[in-house]
């Protein structure tokens, strides 16, 4: 048997660099706060991310 989670823990860590963590928790079933946590421990920077439709 393979060891998985450090695997998933990987992909997490690099689909939250390219994404906003609370997308990323909702396409893949994790608690958003978790995924903030790890974006933060990554370095990420969508902190300041505001969703939504910004056309005039």
């Amino acid at each position: 048997m393979f060891p998985a989670l450090h695997g998933r823990t990987a992909t997490l860590r690099q689909l939250v660099l390219q994404a906003p963590p609370s997308v990323i928790a909702g396409m893949l079933g994790y608690h958003a706060v978790h995924a903030e946590a790890v974006a933060a421990q990554a370095g990420g920077t969508w902190k300041k991310y505001a969703p939504g439709d910004h056309t005039l």
